[in-house]
């Protein structure tokens, strides 16, 4: 157990403001406390930007804390205005409901089958009546302190409806729920979520009373060392679904940290010690070139994740695809996984020249290219070189006949698929 998880956050950087920490802490030696961070399922998966304040969670769960996670089934509903210039699209219930689940399974890898709790806000905000909400919690909140907000201020010039402004209300009302069902005193959440945590603060103590246990913590924007906001890439969100983001892609996105961010994202999103930290940092420092402290980084991200056989097939795919991994003695799932990280094409099954092979793997435009390729030794086909321009390919050969790698030079893939 972690003497003082404050300490730690601390010295991840992990912690960008918090009420009364010394309270904190004395209440974590009273008690066993929930601890709680909430996500609206307005997407059916989550993607690494998530990721940073529930990694502030689990490390309370280490801690020997309580995690308590609220999918906001009912916040969902209207649409928290923090980080957004605009109005966010409302979903229906149905697709409210399915991401739900969907994000309900992500956090049961994360968190375990014990030992926390997962809730959804609509089993109490769902059968609140409007009037019931007016009366019992309307009259707590100031207009004038609700306008004060960052996240209400930044959006007054551009607009912001009265269903989104009522956002804080129905935060606000979760925390107190939660500090009655589930012993919550803690909420943790992004540094844009710090007006609608004291709210719920505020709430507690006035239903409750001054001395009521209830704390916030907010977590750092991580930004990369150029500036930029983590998470996002050429191709868009790192995904935790592996449907949306292959386990390989993830793997590989951590793999690319850059020298300047890589003590960062160890100390925010691995559970390794401060000395393997330093470690790898110095490592880092000394032999930049074998990039070891970004593959300690991948590996453990993606473990904890994914899972330990899906980093394993990760680092077969980074051996396959930039080593020097013989593709030969792969099995027939293990090219099924190739396939879905590198360009396919169609294949009937009939025996075909290798020319014409090359071709519709689109690796060179022309027979007249394909030919060249081949007499210079470039091509190889499930691994063995070839070089005979008038040689066929048997797709039923290998993979169970039902794939053909092809591959041009170094970087170059494609897999033909038999149908």
């Amino acid at each position: 157990m972690t003497e003082d998880i404050l300490k730690e956050l601390t010295w991840r950087d992990a912690i960008n403001q918090v009420t009364d920490a010394d309270g904190l802490r004395e209440q974590m030696t009273k008690e066993q406390i929930g601890v709680y961070v909430g996500i609206d399922p307005t997407g059916d998966s989550m993607h690494i930007g998530h990721l940073i304040p529930f990694m502030i969670l689990k490390r309370f769960q280490l801690a020997g804390q309580k995690p308590v996670i609220v999918v906001g089934g009912g916040t969902g509903s209207i649409g928290d205005p923090s980080g957004k210039k605009s109005e966010r699209k409302l979903l229906s219930q149905t697709e409210v409901a399915a991401n739900v689940e969907k994000i309900r399974a992500q956090m049961v890898k994360l968190f375990g089958e014990d030992g926390f709790s997962i809730v959804n806000n609509f089993d109490w905000l769902g059968s609140m009546g409007l009037l019931e909400v007016l009366r019992d919690y309307g009259k707590l909140f100031s207009i004038n302190t609700m306008l004060a907000k960052d996240v209400v201020a930044s959006r007054l010039e551009a607009g912001i409806s009265f269903t989104e402004f009522t956002y804080q209300i129905l935060q606000a009302i979760d925390f107190h729920e939660l500090w009655k069902r589930e012993s919550v005193r803690l909420q943790v959440g992004g540094s844009d979520q710090w007006g609608n945590i004291t709210g719920g603060i505020d709430l507690i103590h006035k239903l409750e009373g001054s001395e009521a246990p209830a704390f916030g913590l907010t977590v750092p924007l991580l930004l990369k060392a150029d500036g930029t906001k983590f998470g996002k890439t050429e191709g868009g969100a790192v995904w935790l679904d592996p449907a949306k983001t292959t386990p390989f892609e993830f793997y590989q996105f951590w793999l690319n940290t850059a020298d300047s961010d890589v003590e960062k994202m160890l100390k925010y999103f691995t559970f390794l010690s401060q000395t393997e930290i330093n470690d790898l940092v110095v490592d880092l420092a000394e032999n930049a070139a074998e990039r070891n402290a970004q593959r300690r980084l991948a590996e453990e991200v993606t473990t904890f994740v994914h899972g330990a056989a899906a980093l394993k097939t990760a680092e077969m795919m980074t051996k396959v695809l930039f080593g020097n991994a013989d593709v030969s003695t792969l099995t027939k799932d293990e090219v099924a996984i190739l396939a879905g990280n590198v360009p396919t094409f169609g294949l009937d099954g009939a025996e075909l020249g290798l020319l014409d092979l090359v071709v519709a793997a689109g690796l060179e435009t022309s027979k007249t290219r394909a030919r060249e390729a081949v007499t210079s030794g470039a091509i190889r086909v499930n691994g063995e070189q070839i070089t005979d321009v008038e040689a066929m390919v048997n797709p039923a050969a290998k993979y169970e006949g039902a794939y053909v790698i092809v591959k041009r030079g170094k970087k170059k893939w494609a897999v033909g698929v038999v149908r």
